[in-house]
């Protein structure tokens, strides 16, 4: 085509950038498919270990009994971060938003990492099994030395949720904590050629290290209209207070045109195929809780069911993952932090695959720009 007359995609919706074996997704099928590897995610959310999620998605299979047994002792050997990474968390402001240090972080830890330059595969899925196991450390570490705690070492004897929960609480949680916060983790491990897992295709795509792509990730993630999003749900809830005020909160939410946190998807137009499996968790959760009510999974509910009434716009993962992670007793200012350390999987993997058949990322853009301009020397302009 000839220049000015190239067709443009505003954010490069519904545009195949490339192939990839990691993640089926189809929105617009009744209901939607979100499969990994293959596998439909209803099949593995809640019964799979994380371990086994991380493991199929990066490796590409299910794993064996000896397969998992081994890869769950990489990851337990892996979980400690070096003492520097603990002191930059400490040296950061206070107050300073919380996926900037988690970023900051990241960045340091790159810097500790023996094969932080060597892009070979195999120092790619070793590095990619180190930071799957580190970053709920650092989330867990940011946690406690924001609340001016102890940081809590790994515990060698429990899984991959089991010990996120317990560096974050210090202590150990109950087997539907767990297996809530497990399924949580498979949920958001991976999810196609969203915007901070591209961001990571894209850095890779020149050559650089895995580290810098995984940050580079953290940073797309971080903003609201990505992964910062989940924050927001907790504030929808948060401002709604109650059951009651539903209805009144939504309807002056659409007439002023604001976006609703927790509803509606770039992708998912028939409904979040994640979303079912947090909602029944909530339910549970909250009837299972000896300290919190159930309004949260209520208000939760509620706005779900009147929205879809409207036949207006369809809940997302992140609407009840927001309640589970209260449920949970769950630090919610690190909410987005959480979702990072759950896809460190699924950037990884797309990453390596990346890798295999690299090709810098170089798209063009339509200019709309004056053209042709008379330049005129510095002392002849007014």
């Amino acid at each position: 085509m000839s220049a000015g007359t190239e067709q443009v995609i505003s954010g490069l919706e519904g545009v195949l950038a490339g192939e990839s074996s990691v993640t089926f997704l189809d929105g617009l099928a009744d209901p939607s498919v979100l499969e990994y590897r293959g596998y439909n995610i209803h099949d593995i959310a809640e019964t799979t270990s994380f371990e086994e999620v991380a493991f199929l998605v990066i490796e590409g299979h299910l794993p064996n009994k000896a397969e998992l047994a081994a890869f769950d002792q990489e990851l337990k050997a892996a979980r400690a971060i070096p003492p520097q990474v603990i002191d930059t968390i400490r040296a950061l402001p206070k107050g300073i938003h919380p996926m900037a240090a988690f970023r900051t972080a990241v960045s340091v830890l790159a810097c500790y990492d023996p094969q932080q330059e060597d892009n070979s595969k195999e120092a790619n899925r070793a590095k990619a099994g180190r930071m799957t196991a580190q970053f709920a450390t650092i989330v867990a570490a940011q946690h406690r030395i924001n609340e001016g705690k102890p940081v809590v070492e790994p515990d060698p004897s429990l899984g991959h949720a089991a010990n996120f929960l317990y560096m974050l609480n210090g202590e150990r949680g109950d087997d539907l904590w767990v297996r809530t916060l497990e399924t949580t983790m498979n949920l958001y491990a991976e999810h196609e050629a969203n915007a901070s897992t591209f961001a990571v295709r894209v850095v890779v795509g020149t050559n650089s290290d895995l580290h810098s792509a995984i940050v580079a990730g953290i940073g797309a993630l971080k903003g609201p209209a990505h992964g910062g999003a989940a924050d927001d749900s907790i504030a929808l809830i948060q401002d709604i207070g109650n059951v009651e005020n539903v209805k009144p909160w939504v309807d002056q939410a659409f007439a002023e045109r604001r976006l609703i946190p927790g509803f509606g998807h770039r992708v998912y137009k028939t409904g979040d195929a994640r979303t079912p499996h947090l909602r029944n968790m909530c339910r549970a959760l909250a009837e299972h809780s000896a300290t919190k009510d159930s309004s949260w999974v209520d208000i939760a509910l509620a706005t779900e069911d009147y929205i879809r009434s409207m036949k207006r716009l369809v809940a997302n993962v992140d609407l009840y993952a927001a309640a589970a992670l209260y449920y949970l007793d769950f630090p919610l200012n690190l909410f987005t932090n959480f979702v990072a350390a759950a896809r460190i999987v699924g950037w990884s993997a797309n990453a390596i695959e990346q890798f295999e058949k690299n090709r810098i990322i170089r798209p063009r853009m339509k200019y709309v720009g004056e053209r042709a301009r008379t330049f005129v020397p510095l002392e002849q302009r007014g």
